[in-house]
């Protein structure tokens, strides 16, 4: 059990350091994970990839797994080094707070393609190939998220419920 948990924590390790920034900066650009996947040189599944962007997506806001109120503000904690004039290494808590001044729209792809995946299929055929790759290309969970308000998820919805 522990050597299967060291493996796969190296080849996570493994991953990250080869290809984690470049995919994390490709989805910032917009990206899909189909051409994430195509433009890395260090070979990584497109599961690996999908994993990758979604949790930069939740690290960096573009998803929020619950409601996100405008004004509101979120609080985050973080630990940075600290080694002090002996060498002595010590860790301290760093909280940042920031107000949320984005615009958020519910999405709930997940419970739709679990209670219709035909229909689902259906109305992805009315998106251009981007904005299918991009709708299909993330792990949707089986609940309500919020994604940010941009021109591309406001598209795909507005198709959506058009059909």
């Amino acid at each position: 059990m522990s050597e299967e948990y060291f493996k796969k924590a190296l080849r996570d390790f493994t991953v990250d350091f080869a290809s984690g920034g470049a995919i994390k900066a490709m989805a910032d650009k917009g990206y899909t994970v189909e051409e994430i996947h195509d433009k890395l040189d260090f070979p990584t599944s497109r599961e690996r990839i999908r994993e990758i962007v979604w949790k930069h997506y939740i690290d960096t806001g573009v998803i929020a797994l619950e409601e996100p109120v405008k004004g509101q503000v979120k609080s985050s904690v973080t630990y940075e080094k600290v080694t002090d004039d002996y060498g002595r290494t010590s860790y301290r808590q760093v909280v940042t707070s920031e107000t949320i001044d984005k615009e958020y729209v519910a999405c709930d792809f997940g419970k739709m393609i679990y209670k219709d995946k035909a229909g689902f299929e259906k109305k992805l055929e009315n998106l251009s190939q981007k904005d299918r790759e991009y709708l299909t290309g993330l792990p949707w969970p089986l609940q309500k998220v919020w994604h940010v308000k941009d021109e591309r998820i406001q598209r795909i919805r507005d198709i959506f419920s058009k059909t």
